[in-house]
């Protein structure tokens, strides 16, 4: 069966509460073997209406015109966060039930870790807040996915603008940004009402479930069990001390290459002969995607003949689509599905290729419970940025004789990234301490702490993003708080994988592998300890690991490329 043919049914939420709440009623009064019994029953119940809910978000993402899916997403929204309640009571219900030593060798001692963070990141009194907050994400997607940006004789989203954005005419490239400034500066107004409401909404959130600011809950609801917001801020301090340097030293590199006075924020080619591109359409790229895991693995090999069997991709831009990529998966089928927006630049092999990673993953762990199937937020990137640099073997069939310069702007960008994924956390700290900012001080925020993370970042005369907007473009800030700077420690982890590739792939596949059937069943840290790799929260962790990327990239003559 096609993806196309997955059949969409609306949850009857009324009979779903009825019959959990049944559960509820009898669960404590049943012995250890009836509690794992009715737990099981609900796991069914979840996934049959999570697989609905899904189903539905793919397809409105595919199409946010599309009248029917907008409806029910909004339906759903709605009615979700009630759910969420009852489950709750059952989590709390099992969390202190005394056959708790048998449900914990049923169910694993992380499992009650997970509800027990879990429990301190929802109350029944958020729900309104939860179902407001899902809207406003939702309006602020629609803005996004609306974009009819005109530009050289025709109309394009915002995904369609990155060629012209990544062009080797200077002019144009800076033309194309004042355009796609433009647009944002039309929607100014209502983004910030957005994103206020949004804080806002979080805040008091937090304050009803006893917490100073929305900071610590956010930590909960994003189900981090083993570090905490000091962590994260000794971590940032080191890309601060040990790689924002190393940036400017391969900002001012690629200065040399463009024969440039001073780079300016349109200067997004990294050679004067272009940018990497890959050599093919979708039909085409996804073909050698094929081959590629093909020859990978035999794990690969199966997962991704599955993917196609069942047509699991969405991949083309198009008028009313979502911007952006993820990666989701429909319980019911065991089915991931990837969902990207091509645009003909690199973007489009790291996007497949980094989506797959978390498609593979989940596809590997489908046989988990429920709740760790996938990893927590922490680590599920791992396995896309690593699946990203396991794939460099074939680079060559997807981007012929930009190979060299593919790896070049890769492991470059890969770096650079770094003190922006840093930037964008400390930016949502400061907000979320500081929820009454008005949103001119927001802008000022973002632009400060932009001169610290990205000290060369010069816009020229985009007046617009000088003054601090760049961040509305960010749908993590909006959708997700707090998850972005799980890109980077992931991306940490990600390097190590690629430096144990190059020195021995079958080893560093297996590990790689056996941390994909691992999903979530442990925390970020005890995931990384589980593989032998390094805790990026480990004081000198960063610098060790971007050391032999630095000598590999001094084995490329850039200045040729």
């Amino acid at each position: 069966m096609k993806f196309k043919d997955f059949k969409y049914q609306r949850p009857n939420f009324e009979d779903l509460t009825t019959t959990i709440k049944e559960y509820i009623k009898e669960f404590p009064n049943q012995d250890a073997k009836n509690q794992i019994a009715i737990m099981e029953a609900v796991f069914k119940l979840i996934d049959d209406a999570s697989t609905m809910y899904v189903i539905a978000s793919i397809r409105h993402s595919i199409n946010t015109k599309d009248q029917f899916y907008e409806t029910e997403n909004k339906y759903l929204d709605s009615n979700f966060p009630a759910l969420t309640n009852y489950l709750n009571n059952l989590d709390k219900l099992a969390f202190n039930s005394p056959h708790k030593e048998e449900l914990i060798k049923h169910f694993g001692e992380f499992y009650f870790k997970q509800i027990e963070v879990s429990l301190k990141a929802f109350d029944e009194k958020m729900i309104p807040y939860i179902i407001e907050e899902n809207n406003l994400s939702r309006e602020y997607d629609k803005i996004i996915a609306g974009a009819e940006i005109e530009f050289e004789g025709k109309v394009n989203t915002l995904p369609e603008m990155s060629p012209y954005l990544q062009s080797k005419d200077r002019h144009k490239r800076h033309q194309a940004q004042l355009k796609v400034s433009e647009f944002f500066a039309k929607n100014e107004g209502k983004i910030d009402e957005i994103y206020d409401k949004l804080v806002k909404s979080r805040h008091q959130r937090a304050k009803i479930m006893g917490y100073e600011n929305y900071i610590e809950l956010g930590y909960y609801a994003m189900g981090r069990t083993d570090y905490n917001s000091d962590d994260v801020k000794k971590y940032r301090e080191q890309i601060k001390k040990d790689v924002v340097p190393v940036v400017s030293e391969l900002q001012e590199r690629k200065r040399k290459r463009l024969k440039l006075e001073r780079l300016k924020s349109y200067d997004t080619i990294a050679f004067l002969s272009g940018n990497p591109t890959p050599k093919g359409n979708k039909d085409e790229l996804v073909e050698i995607a094929k081959k590629t895991y093909q020859a990978l693995s035999p794990e690969t090999a199966e997962f991704f003949s599955f993917m196609l069997k069942h047509d699991l991709f969405d991949l083309e831009s198009k008028p009313g689509k979502r911007g952006g990529g993820y990666c989701t998966y429909m319980a019911n089928y065991q089915a991931p599905f990837i969902f990207a927006n091509f645009n003909g630049t690199a973007h489009d092999v790291e996007v497949l290729t980094h989506e797959a990673g978390h498609a593979f993953q989940v596809y590997s762990s489908k046989d988990n419970l429920p709740s760790q199937r996938w990893p927590g937020m922490e680590a599920a990137e791992i396995h896309s940025m690593s699946m990203e640099f396991f794939t460099w073997p074939w680079a060559g069939d997807f981007f012929k004789e930009d190979q060299e310069k593919f790896y070049y702007t890769h492991l470059t960008n890969a770096i650079g990234f770094l003190p922006y994924g840093a930037l964008v956390d400390e930016f949502q700290h400061h907000i979320y301490q500081n929820p009454e900012l008005t949103p001119l001080e927001r802008k000022q925020t973002w632009r400060k702490l932009e001169k610290i993370y990205l000290p060369e970042k010069d816009y020229d005369d985009d007046a617009f993003m000088e003054k601090g907007t760049y961040w509305y473009r960010q749908s993590h800030i909006f959708g997700a708080p707090f998850y972005y700077i799980d890109y980077t420690l992931a991306q940490v982890i990600a390097f190590q994988f690629w430096h144990l590739d190059q020195k021995n792939h079958q080893d560093a596949w297996q590990k790689y592998y056996h941390l994909c059937r691992l999903g979530g069943s442990k925390g970020f840290k005890a995931l990384v300890k589980e593989v032998g790799l390094k805790s990026p929260f480990k004081e000198g962790t960063i610098k060790s690991t971007i050391e032999p990327l630095l000598k590999f990239l001094n084995t490329i003559d850039d200045s040729k490329l």
